[in-house]
């Protein structure tokens, strides 16, 4: 099962409004780096990844070390396929948008569907569930006494 993040936009509490982030290694961001950041509309970053690849390719011919200069791109590559989906979530948060929680499923339909659920239909979230562990405050107090055997009833000789 993969984790979604759920942003909510900075007006607007419903969830169709919401953006479901997979938190997950993107290939695309791995394959093609500058397009996919600037698909999701990074350009700060797009912009940034392309100049940096752009120099590693360009030093490792001059220097005579293209394998070099591949394998540092080779690594700007991971970095994006690997935090690609942070730096889209980061750039929500800049745009004001707020983290609502996450949300387990299959696939992104299941976990849209888990969270309108959750949401439920006038946009307001649900009461929380009820703790199933006791509160201790309610707990009885520690019996004292003397006990034969294992247990030991009060009030009973």
């Amino acid at each position: 099962m993969a984790i979604y993040v759920v942003m909510q936009p900075p007006a607007g509490n419903k969830a169709e409004d919401a953006s479901l982030v997979r938190d997950s290694f993107t290939w695309l961001g791995f394959l093609v780096a500058p397009l996919w950041l600037a698909w999701h509309r990074l350009w700060i970053e797009a912009a940034l990844t392309f100049v940096v690849m752009a120099i590693l390719s360009v030093a490792g011919q001059r220097l005579g070390l293209e394998w070099a200069g591949s394998m540092l791109s080779l690594l700007v590559s991971l970095y994006v396929g690997f935090e690609g989906r942070g730096l889209r979530i980061a750039a929500l948060r800049r745009r004001g948008w707020r983290e609502w929680g996450v949300v387990e499923a299959d696939n992104l339909d299941d976990a849209e569907m888990r969270h309108a659920l959750e949401i439920g239909d006038d946009g307001e979230e649900k009461a929380a569930m009820p703790r199933i562990v006791p509160d201790a405050s309610l707990a009885r107090p520690p019996q004292t006494g003397m006990a034969l055997g294992l247990t030991h009833t009060p009030g009973r000789p």
